[in-house]
């Protein structure tokens, strides 16, 4: 099927246009403390080989037991992007041999994976939704790690990672741009965080892709795809598309032709590099696991862990678009992480007598608490504010007790100092002036000292803002600007 794309996602060649097709294999490790076919921990950070079992490490007459969290946990990821879920599967032996595989062989799924096709609806940042195909997510073992700098004259195995489970979920070729690669990983891992199916952890290896990138004329037939193995930052997956495209263009402006083949990305270099060529299904000669039985499992096993999944982000951002007024940007904010979105409904939680105003509450959870968050380099977690000061602060704000300037300034003290926002607004007397005489006083007194500039504004009514800035400056910030605002207008005649 030929998918038409937008003149701005394509790349200018010496030739003319060219398309980008990506596809991705995402590879999630599972949430489980066991491995897929023993009880070995999966625990991060051991000592080399010390959470290998008898199966693992494929001693002799050692048979593989499924984990039954393992298969729950790949339903539930199913489920989440929107796929088939497949009440029968089969596990395959994928024949290779490396010294990290003990068995000669991975045990994965191959023509009758667990789940079927699917799709994720990413959004970009112009505001433009794509929708990318889910061909399947299936089961597998992870392989053991090679460790090349522990021995000058011989590379060492650590098995730790041998036997854990993976998740391979295989987008269609939909994507047609590194922001839509990079924006659809950032989804994926949001979705599998939400479910908790996998922490998303990309510096320990537990989500990994496999980038495949091909060129064509637009609308043309495919081109020789390449793949980028084991990319594990969602910036250097833009970075490696990028190189690699322009790569193969430049190879087939030059009347050369692609080989099909496997690559790895050099950060440091910013370029793609041969690896080995690329395998086809057969060379792996799969056939089904003759220790295993095919997998079956109930509708009804279906149904239950659907009705007990959590809401995941499309749906909370439909939710805190339609209960708090927020915009689409905003609600996107505010649910990329799940820890993100349970701060801000956390910030949000009801007063004894009134709701507090959602969209007051996201601009200083959004610009406020995440601007400085990034600034200092912490994550939510670590977040000096609590959802329970910012809420105060919002209250604070929302019943005119004290202005904007003055909310920003007890934000530092409580980010500095710590304390409860409503006890340091009475003891530094930092609440607004709400008495119209004191606010008209100062008010007349800045007009009499500026003639020149009353007759300014009277002639260019936007000008206001200046006495408005001279007013708030006056009191110290805490004269309530509205008030400042309607006066001014009355006293200029404007």
């Amino acid at each position: 099927m030929n998918v038409s794309v937008k003149p701005s996602k394509l790349i200018k060649g010496a030739t003319g246009d060219w398309e980008m097709v990506i596809g991705l294999e995402i590879h999630a490790q599972v949430t489980s403390n066991s491995k897929l076919f023993s009880g070995a921990s999966t625990e991060f950070g051991g000592p080399p080989n010390s959470h290998v079992s008898l199966v693992d490490a494929a001693m002799p007459g050692m048979l593989p037991v499924i984990n039954e969290e393992c298969i729950r946990q790949a339903v539930r990821t199913g489920l989440g992007l929107n796929a088939k879920i497949n009440l029968r599967s089969v596990f395959d032996r994928k024949n290779y041999f490396y010294p990290d595989l003990p068995q000669g062989y991975q045990i994965s799924q191959y023509k009758s994976p667990i789940v079927g096709e699917g799709e994720v609806v990413v959004e970009l940042a112009s505001g433009e939704s794509v929708a990318v195909g889910i061909e399947r997510l299936h089961l597998e073992q992870d392989a053991g790690k090679l460790l090349h700098d522990q021995n000058p004259t011989q590379s060492l195995v650590d098995l730790n990672r041998s036997g854990v489970a993976l998740m391979e979920i295989v987008s269609k070729p939909d994507i047609h741009s590194s922001e839509q690669a990079k924006a659809y990983v950032t989804k994926l891992r949001s979705i599998l965080r939400y479910l908790g199916s996998c922490d998303g952890d990309m510096e320990k290896g537990n989500l990994r892709a496999d980038v495949n990138v091909s060129v064509r004329k637009p609308g043309g037939p495919l081109g020789t795809r390449c793949e980028i193995k084991n990319m594990n930052s969602i910036s250097f997956i833009g970075d490696a598309i990028e190189y690699e495209a322009r790569r193969q263009i430049e190879i087939l402006e030059d009347g050369g032709a692609i080989d099909q083949e496997t690559r790895l990305y050099d950060p440091d270099k910013g370029e793609t590099r041969s690896m080995r060529t690329k395998e086809e299904a057969h060379d792996y000669r799969y056939f089904p696991d003759p220790d295993l039985l095919p997998l079956e499992f109930s509708q009804a096993i279906v149904d239950d862990l659907r009705a007990k999944l959590p809401e995941l982000p499309d749906q909370k951002k439909a939710r805190f678009i339609a209960d708090f007024g927020l915009s689409p940007y905003d609600a996107s904010v505010l649910v990329s992480e799940r820890e993100s979105a349970d701060f801000y409904e956390a910030v949000l939680s009801r007063l004894a007598d009134k709701a507090r105003d959602g969209k007051l509450a996201a601009n200083w959870v959004i610009n406020e608490l995440f601007g400085r968050l990034n600034k200092e380099g912490l994550d939510i977690a670590a977040s000096p504010v609590s959802a329970i000061q910012l809420g105060t602060i919002v209250d604070l704000i929302g019943d005119t007790t004290i202005s904007g300037k003055i909310a920003k300034d007890l934000f530092e003290i409580v980010w500095q100092e710590g304390g409860d926002p409503r006890t340091l607004v009475e003891a530094r007397g930092m609440k607004q002036v709400t008495d119209l005489g004191v606010i008209e006083k100062v008010v007349d007194d800045i007009v009499a000292a500026n003639p020149d500039k009353v007759a300014q504004a009277r002639a260019k009514p936007q000008l206001i803002g200046w006495f408005v800035g001279q007013v708030m400056k006056s009191s110290g910030g805490k004269a309530n600007p509205q008030a400042v605002n309607d006066l001014l207008k009355s006293k200029l005649g404007i």
